[in-house]
């Protein structure tokens, strides 16, 4: 029986065949890790699946370990299904210790220093066989949270904060 955490799900995109669970696939570029996950179902969430999810996307930096929004994660399945795609989210970054944090902010201007990295809500990404621009505008097409691109550094940043983008 899957153990789950009470929060109920967000308006979902429609799959055109929704299905009974959902899975996400992830490849980190620094760690070099893989992880496929069916993290919960229309109505509940996995924790035992989400508590693989906190680890894969830790702080690698220091292993530092913090719960990521499962929103997020709802996120990241709407985004595949409204593209149509299923493969694999490159994390570029996930969770951000408050000291790497500062550690990055020091060697770009890029980095907020109330980065919603520190919260677990949120993470750069590609998708596998899909351009960052038309990931950035699914996306910004679901008015949910954070939209950043990064056209140079080709990633896409989704954060479950307030709806805007840069």
């Amino acid at each position: 029986m899957l153990g789950t955490i009470g929060l109920a799900l967000q308006q979902p995109v429609r799959c055109l065949a929704m299905p009974e669970n959902r899975t996400l696939h992830f490849y980190h570029t620094h760690t070099g890790e893989k992880l496929a996950v069916s993290y919960g179902c229309p109505g509940c969430y996995d924790s035992q699946a989400l508590h693989r999810v906190n680890h894969f996307l830790r702080d690698f930096r220091t292993d530092q370990v913090h719960a990521i929004d499962p929103k997020l994660l709802d996120i990241l399945f709407d985004v595949q299904c409204a593209l149509g795609h299923r493969g694999t989210f490159e994390v570029i970054s996930g969770y951000r210790s408050p000291k790497t944090n500062r550690l990055l902010r020091a060697r770009s201007s890029g980095v907020a220093k109330h980065s919603l990295h520190m919260d677990g809500k949120a993470i750069d990404i590609r998708l596998t066989g899909v351009r960052t621009s038309k990931i950035r505008q699914c996306a910004l097409s679901l008015k949910r949270g954070g939209v950043g691109y990064y056209r140079t550094s080709d990633f896409v940043h989704l954060d479950t904060g307030r709806v805007r983008h840069w």
